[in-house]
């Protein structure tokens, strides 16, 4: 699952303000800085939702052991 640091890293990668997440993944604002803010226990369906958002975006999230592409992150998804 993703974390709230990926999804604050994701946000800036895209410029988005926590309101363009919410827009763009359905899950509230205030569900969304709660998150962020580590206060509160997402389900795994507005964990889902909010990644498919970035996805969608062109976000992609790396897990803690992919060392082949430099491990626990985000980036941008490879053009081509």
């Amino acid at each position: 699952m993703i974390t709230p640091a990926q999804i604050r890293a994701a946000r800036a990668l895209l410029k988005w303000r926590q309101a363009d997440l919410a827009e763009a993944s359905g899950v509230s604002e205030i569900a969304i800085k709660n998150i962020e803010r580590e206060r509160t226990d997402p389900k795994a369906t507005t964990l889902t939702a909010i990644q498919s958002a970035f996805h969608k975006a062109g976000v992609i999230f790396l897990d803690p052991h992919d060392i082949r592409d430099g491990g626990h992150g985000v980036r941008f998804k490879r053009k081509g």
